[in-house]
């Protein structure tokens, strides 16, 4: 059985290839969609969903990164 492999345990290149191609996916299939009716009509959905996982863990690096970057500078965070 292989290791599932996570939004998280991708490099950011990756992350940023997927998001576009998932961009360019969920694009074909809304236009696709208004001349007949779509094959899987949940793959918006789908997209959708996978689009928010990539930016909310870029987001998370980042957030990750700010914090090393601020505790490594040696400042305190002010009330």
């Amino acid at each position: 059985m292989t290791k599932k492999e996570t939004m998280a345990t991708k490099p950011d290149g990756e992350l940023d290839k997927l998001l576009g191609d998932t961009r360019a996916l969920l694009r074909t299939e809304r236009f696709a969609a208004a001349g007949a009716r779509p094959k899987d009509s949940n793959a918006p959905r789908k997209f959708r969903a996978t689009i928010a996982r990539i930016l909310t863990e870029k987001r998370v690096r980042s957030l990750h990164a700010s914090a090393a970057a601020s505790a490594s500078s040696g400042s305190r965070p002010t009330k």
